[in-house]
Order: C-alpha cells, then sequence, then structure tokens
C-alpha cells in the first residue's frame, strides 16, 4: 500500500468512527483497526489524535471546500456569490451532519488542545469568508464594515438554521428549501431591514 493510499485510510477510517462514535470514544486502536494498519503506522503518519483530527478539518469539512469553492465565484454578482455560498456551506452541513451532531454533543468535554483545534478551524473560516467580503470592499462594490464580525455573523446564522432544522428538528432539508432560505437570509443581509428614503 502507498503511503498517501495509508494516509488516506487512517483520514477515512477517522472520519467514519468519530462522526459514529464521536472524538472522545473513537480510540486511535479502532481506528488504526478500521484502516487496516497498525497503531503505531496511525502515529508514524499523525503523530497525535489531535493531529489527526485537525487533519480531518482541514481536509474534509466545510473550510477546504470554501477555499476551493471562493475563487470559482470571481465574475458574479455579490448577491449571488454571497447567496452561492450560503448554499454550498448548507450542503456540505448536511453531508457532514453525523459528525456535526456528535461534535456539538460532546465539544464542552474536550480536551483544551481539541478545543483549541477546533477553535483554530472557526477563525480559519471566518477569515475565508472575511477575505471574500474585504475583497468587495477594496472594489467598491461593498461599503466599509467589519469584514470578520459580518463573516462571524453569516456563519453563525446558517448554522443557526442548520442546527435548528437538521439536528434538534431532524427535519430533512431539500435542495429547493436550502435555496429559498438563503435567499431570504441573503436579502436581510446584504440590505438590512431598514426602509431605504427615497
Amino acid at each position: 500500500m502507498k503511503k498517501t493510499d495509508t494516509h488516506q485510510n487512517i483520514l477515512n477510517a477517522a472520519m467514519e468512527l468519530i462522526s459514529q462514535k464521536g472524538y472522545l470514544k473513537a480510540t486511535t486502536r479502532e481506528i488504526a483497526a478500521l484502516a487496516q494498519v497498525t497503531e503505531l503506522t496511525l502515529f508514524r503518519h499523525f503523530g497525535s489524535k489531535e493531529n489527526l483530527f485537525k487533519e480531518i478539518l482541514d481536509t474534509h469539512s466545510l473550510l477546504p471546500n470554501l477555499k476551493k469553492f471562493i475563487p470559482q465565484l470571481n465574475g458574479l454578482s455579490y448577491i449571488d456569490g454571497i447567496t452561492a455560498i450560503g448554499v454550498r456551506c448548507l450542503e456540505i452541513m448536511k453531508i457532514r451532519k453525523p459528525m456535526i451532531k456528535i461534535m456539538l454533543a460532546e465539544m464542552n468535554s474536550y480536551p483544551e488542545s481539541v478545543k483549541q483545534v477546533h477553535n483554530n478551524f472557526r477563525d480559519e473560516l471566518v477569515l475565508t469568508l472575511a477575505d471574500y467580503f474585504k475583497s468587495g470592499i477594496r472594489r467598491g462594490e461593498l461599503r466599509e464594515f467589519d469584514h470578520k464580525l459580518a463573516a462571524g455573523m453569516f456563519f453563525a446564522i446558517i448554522f443557526k438554521f442548520f442546527r435548528e432544522e437538521e439536528i434538534i428538528r431532524d427535519h430533512d432539508l431539500q435542495p429547493l428549501e436550502i435555496a429559498e432560505t438563503i435567499k431570504g437570509f441573503v436579502d436581510i443581509f446584504a440590505y438590512g431591514t431598514i426602509k431605504p428614503v427615497k
């Protein structure tokens, strides 16, 4: 087996077990067994369970998807671009629902090192979208505003909607429903709620 195949097999096994059992209950021994490698091989590739979790977030989560997706939005209007980002966020959250559900349940029990991995991931996610807003400000398409705060708000509202619908209500959001919800949210996010002065 090639080194890259081994690495990916371990990542896939970790994703599967963490999605089923959570980070805290999925042991490195179980992950190695599912990947059909020794535990020593797992540690050779990742060094620690925390590093393995970090790589899962870096390669199999919303963050890498958005980093690839946002550059494809060149040429779209701001409204169309931010709508596409919102839809993509919800689509990826749906795909990763089992892992998100378990992470929410066990987040308060994480050791500090794992909480830090999660916080760094969240910060980088916000900065990725903040850069998108910042480039719109530089081009003169958007007014000056706190782009980091706006990015945090954007993700918070979408995640809250996902959590309430998909996790709390166990409602399977359909593509048309996702598109309509994001369209309504973007309208409020981009234009506000105050009536324009004529």
